[in-house]
């Protein structure tokens, strides 16, 4: 039976608190946070040492483990600098670049691909994106190696293979050198 002054816990509910008063089967209760609530006196249990379920005793510590709310886990982030946005990443794979490659001969399939890596390229520079990430894949490395031709060619860019843990062997990571004068 639950009387005043009694502690109490509020069954499916982080609730604790010390009752102010009983009347008609409802307990009026003051939580632990100061607030003045009203329960049916069968959703609280009275708090000791050892709770008498009529199936054993149960330690009241372990219950109040369970209601606890679980402690949101701690991840270790990658620490980044605020300004650092994430680098546009831009699928050079045929299938990306057009509906339907029937008919492309593996010249225009090449031709297309390093025109579009060199569209991306020029609009970074003039819009002054400093890193940019072209995905080519791993395949026979032939459009690796007209990449880095391609990349080579100009002065404020350097680049390098882009993060193995992300991307594997098949992706290359181009840095844009910003010149102040521009």
């Amino acid at each position: 039976m639950i009387a005043k002054g009694d502690k109490v816990t509020v069954l499916d509910e982080a609730v604790n608190g010390t009752v102010l008063s009983v009347k008609n089967n409802e307990a009026t209760i003051e939580s632990e946070d100061g607030f003045v609530l009203t329960y049916a006196v069968n959703e609280l249990l009275k708090i000791s040492n050892d709770i008498n379920f009529g199936i054993g005793n149960h330690n009241f510590n372990e219950v109040l483990k369970e209601k606890e709310i679980p402690k949101p886990r701690s991840f270790v982030k990658e620490k980044k600098n605020k300004d650092e946005r994430a680098a546009p990443e831009f699928d050079l794979h045929i299938e990306k670049l057009v509906p339907n490659k029937r008919g492309m001969s593996n010249y225009d399939i090449l031709t297309l691909q390093t025109e579009t890596a060199k569209r991306h390229i020029e609009f970074a520079i003039r819009n002054r994106i400093p890193k940019i990430v072209f995905i080519h894949g791993v395949g026979e490395g032939i459009l690796k190696s007209e990449l880095d031709f391609l990349l080579g060619r100009y002065d404020e860019i350097v680049f390098q293979d882009a993060d193995y843990q992300k991307y594997g062997l098949g992706a290359t990571e181009v840095y844009i050198k910003q010149n102040p004068n521009r």
